[in-house]
């Protein structure tokens, strides 16, 4: 399992207890941290599967050398670049007809001014994280203390009821919180809630599309119903009372259709 150092642990609980599930279900389980090890990039260690749980560009370029030698990655090595990709990830949900707000790549913020006269944007950096960096932008004169020069993603401004719907999926099980948006959010926990009908569709679209099985989506439930506004890999399931299941069973399931050894108990 791929992992990256937090501030606030390392592993995380939830990657503790599943870790501990995998091991009671008979599989052997190392936890590596891709910037604590030194990698030869022609000599892999052999794994039957890999965890990717990391977002830092090392891991995913650890990630793509593992796919070039036919690794099984969970989840998949390209669809992990994707969705780290804003902008287009941006454009698949678009060209699978889910509702996500308009989007419009730049590397200068005052190419946005005629947009803005119009509406209020989002801006947000084409590989951000975790809600760093993202702001709203209604005014033109906004714009100019936006440096030019650094890839920015931005989207129509959809107006919600003032928190995310936060929806983490593991094969068919989709879960539920609600929470504000703010910098911080991401280490706090939401309020669960249950899974609105149209909003489960959404998100197991989201994964066909994007070909993910173990992923997060944040929803805003506008008033012309809900448009998704950020998609990440292997989240950290903040708030369900108890997604371990799911999520051992999902591995495990996805070793046996790989033909690995993985077991969950």
């Amino acid at each position: 399992m791929l992992i990256e150092r937090r501030p606030h642990g390392t592993p995380t609980p939830l990657i503790r207890r599943l870790c501990a599930a995998l091991r009671e279900g008979g599989a052997h389980v190392d936890l590596v941290i891709p910037e604590e090890i030194l990698l030869r990039c022609e000599r892999l260690p052999e794994y039957d599967l890999y965890l990717l749980k990391s977002y830092t560009d090392l891991a995913l370029s650890f990630a793509g050398i593992l796919d070039d030698a036919g690794a099984r990655i969970l989840n998949p090595y390209r669809s992990c670049v994707v969705v780290r990709d804003k902008a287009l990830s941006a454009a698949r949900l678009h060209a699978a007809g889910i509702p996500a707000p308009r989007t419009w790549l730049t590397a200068d913020p005052m190419t946005l001014a005629p947009v803005v006269e119009r509406k209020a944007v989002v801006v947000k950096p084409l590989h951000g994280l975790h809600g760093r960096g993202v702001r709203r932008i209604a005014d033109v004169n906004e714009l100019t203390a936006i440096p030019r020069g650094e890839t920015l993603v931005s989207q129509e401004y959809v107006p919600g009821p003032g928190w995310d719907l936060k929806l983490y999926v593991a094969g068919d099980d989709v879960f539920a919180v609600r929470k504000p948006f703010s910098e911080t959010s991401y280490v706090h926990d939401g309020e669960p809630c249950l899974v609105p009908d149209v909003a489960r569709e959404i998100a197991l679209e989201c994964g066909r599309a994007l070909e993910l099985g173990i992923y997060g989506l944040d929803l805003i439930e506008s008033v012309d119903g809900p448009v998704v506004v950020d998609v990440n890999y292997f989240p950290g399931f903040r708030g369900v009372p108890d997604p371990l299941a799911a999520i051992a069973g999902y591995v495990e399931g996805y070793s046996r259709r790989l033909g690995a050894t993985v077991g969950a108990g």
